[in-house]
């Protein structure tokens, strides 16, 4: 599947891709990457406790929370294992829809689609500041049941959308046909551990047209109204169930994003 994809700017996925030894990069996206490493060496610690989390929540909805059915956005890079993959290797016949919007992760979208026999999983070419095009999509009406709980994951992407954005809006509206018993699990980026490196890393992504904006632990808050919290409720990503495999030692100051987990009544 060909696509025009600009090389010669860096891109916020491929950035995350590098800095965590992907693949999928370019001379700008290491140029970018190693210019916020010497401004906060500790961002690759933090953007693998991410990736971690996102494998534990995953693991965690499929396990205990007994989720089937699973809706992401922002999907970015396919890096394995997937949240397709940690799914289907709890319960086989789970089924999820990736969603993003960029011309790189339609390229590699394949890695996105090596579904279970018995499970399914779908592509949306979609933005996530437009929820109804989500929600009318194909493989969003195709493939998700609404007549049983859907997980909606929403994982280190809301920092990409500004106050004019709206970003607990969108979110709730992605939540609203959802039916009762789904959950939402969600990673959103701070600065509340690391003020001022973390401030000049977002500076460094500005620089690059990609503008954000982070969130204290109030406004995260927000995205979990009239929600039921799983504990530990909104915590430092490393901190939310942690399974002896490191993050206990992580630094708190090492880390910029909240994680939760929460169910809807």
């Amino acid at each position: 599947m060909e696509r025009d994809i600009d090389t010669g700017t860096a891109h916020a996925a491929r950035i995350y891709d590098y800095i965590l030894g992907g693949k999928d990069h370019y001379p700008a996206d290491r140029e970018a990457g190693d210019a916020m490493c010497r401004e906060w060496p500790a961002l690759p610690v933090h953007m693998r406790a991410n990736r971690d989390w996102m494998h534990r929540a995953v693991r965690w909805l499929a396990e205990e929370a007994g989720m089937r059915q699973f809706l992401d956005i922002g999907s970015g890079i396919p890096t394995s294992p997937n949240i397709h993959e940690i799914a289907q290797a709890a319960a086989p016949a789970s089924r999820v829809v990736y969603v993003d919007n960029d011309p790189l992760v339609l390229t590699l979208s394949e890695g996105l689609l090596n579904s279970t026999p018995e499970g399914r999983t779908a592509y949306a070419e979609a933005d996530m500041r437009d929820p109804a095009a989500i929600l009318d999509s194909p493989a969003f009406r195709d493939t998700l049941d609404l007549g049983e709980p859907v997980a909606l994951t929403v994982i280190a992407i809301v920092h990409f959308l500004l106050d004019e954005h709206d970003a607990v809006g969108i979110v709730r509206r992605l939540l609203e046909p959802l039916p009762s018993g789904s959950h939402l699990a969600m990673s959103i980026g701070t600065a509340d551990f690391a003020p001022e490196e973390v401030g000049r890393v977002a500076r460094e992504y500005a620089a690059r047209d990609m503008p954000m904006r982070l969130r204290t632990f109030a406004e995260a808050e927000e995205f979990f109204t009239g929600l039921d919290l799983v504990e530990p409720g909104i915590v430092q990503v490393h901190k939310w169930h942690p399974d002896g495999s490191g993050t206990e030692a992580v630094r708190d100051e090492d880390i910029a994003m909240y994680g939760a987990v929460a169910r809807k009544p």
